[in-house]
C-alpha cells in the first residue's frame, strides 16, 4: 500500500463537519457527500458507516499530513468509483465514475458549508467535462452552461424553472455575447431571435405557433418592437 494511505486521523470537531448537502442540482438525492461526512463522523465514535464498511482510503499530503482525498469503493468490488478532493476537512470536489470504466461521469463542486454549487457532466459520456448545471435554493436545476465546442468556453446558457426549460442564449460567433435567443412555452420552442447585425440585440425573429407554423418578424431599429416581415 502507498505510504500516503493511512487510517483516518484524529477527528475534526463536530462544528467543523457542518451540514451535509443531500440533494443534487437535478433535484435527486445523492448519498455521496452524506457518506463522506458520515465516514468522518463515524471515525469520531458516532453511529453509522465505518471506513472499513465503505472501503474508503484517505490520502494525505506527505509533507503536511493534511487530508487531500477520500477514495471510495462504494460497491466494495476492489475498484475506486468516487474520489472526494479535500482541503483538510473541507470538501472541494467529488468525481464519480459509477460504471467504473475509468472515465468520470459527474463532477460535484462544493463551496462554503459544503453547499453544492454546480455539477459538471460530459454530454458525450467520454470523461470530458463540457456542461455544468447550477442548483437553486430548492436543489432543482435553474441554469445549465454548455461548452458546445467542448473547449471549456461557455457558448450556450439554458434557464429553467421547476425543471422546465424557459429560455436560452447562444453565442454562435463566439465573440463573448449572445447572438441567438430561444424562448420556450411549457417546454415548447415558441420563438428564436437572431442578431444578424452584431449590435448585441436581436433584429430578426421566428415565432412558432402551436400548430408548428412560423411567422418571420423584424426589428430594424433595435427597440424591441418586432413587426411581421413584409
Amino acid at each position: 500500500m502507498d505510504s500516503s494511505l493511512r487510517t483516518i486521523p484524529a477527528c475534526p470537531k463536530r462544528r467543523e463537519l457542518g451540514r451535509t448537502q443531500k440533494t443534487n442540482a437535478l433535484g435527486r438525492t445523492t448519498g455521496v457527500s452524506f457518506l463522506v461526512f458520515g465516514l468522518l463522523s463515524s471515525a469520531c465514535g458516532g453511529n453509522g458507516v465505518t471506513p472499513a464498511d465503505a472501503a474508503i482510503q484517505p490520502v494525505y499530503d506527505p509533507a503536511t499530513g493534511r487530508l487531500q482525498q477520500l477514495r471510495l469503493d462504494s460497491d466494495k468490488n476492489g475498484a475506486v468509483d468516487t474520489v472526494s478532493y479535500m482541503d483538510g476537512t473541507r470538501l472541494i470536489r467529488i468525481e464519480i465514475d459509477k460504471d467504473e470504466d475509468g472515465r468520470v461521469e459527474r463532477w460535484e463542486y462544493y463551496g462554503t458549508e459544503r453547499r453544492l454549487e454546480k455539477i459538471g457532466f460530459s454530454r458525450a459520456n467520454d470523461g470530458k467535462e463540457d456542461a455544468w448545471s447550477f442548483p437553486g435554493p430548492d436543489g432543482s436545476v435553474v441554469r445549465v452552461d454548455i461548452s458546445t465546442e467542448r473547449d471549456g468556453r461557455i457558448t450556450r446558457t439554458e434557464h429553467y424553472q421547476k425543471g422546465v426549460l424557459t429560455h436560452a442564449e447562444d453565442d454562435d460567433d463566439r465573440d463573448g455575447r449572445p447572438d441567438r435567443w430561444e424562448m420556450y412555452d411549457s417546454g415548447r420552442l415558441s420563438s428564436v431571435a437572431f442578431d444578424t447585425t452584431h449590435r448585441g440585440t436581436p433584429d430578426r425573429r421566428l415565432s412558432y405557433r402551436p400548430d408548428g407554423t412560423a411567422v418571420a418578424e423584424v426589428d430594424p431599429d433595435g427597440d424591441g418592437a418586432f413587426t411581421r416581415e413584409p
